[in-house]
């Protein structure tokens, strides 16, 4: 499996709602996500594991999924001679 960062925003007014839905929706999963409303950041987000972009964008209830942003992540280990990743 591979790691994604799922990124999931909604309005200030949503918040409530936005909380009350992912509780409802899959309760394990509310566990997963960092919440940056205290700050004026109204977007949840987590790092997960899933097989795909759309099975990590399942981790977020329906409402929400078309303005979650889903990205892959991955781990560089440069190597001694990878030229993409070498010290200029």
């Amino acid at each position: 499996m591979d790691r994604y960062i799922v990124i999931s925003s909604h309005t200030a007014e949503d918040c409530r709602k936005a909380v009350k839905h992912f509780m409802q929706y899959h309760a394990g999963f509310l566990t997963h996500f960092e919440w940056g409303c205290y700050d004026n950041d109204h977007t949840a987000y987590a790092i997960i594991e899933a097989d795909s972009h759309e099975n990590a964008r399942l981790s977020v209830p329906p409402l929400f999924r078309d303005k979650t942003r889903v990205i892959k992540l991955t781990h560089f280990k440069p190597q001694k001679d990878d030229p993409v990743h070498a010290k200029s």
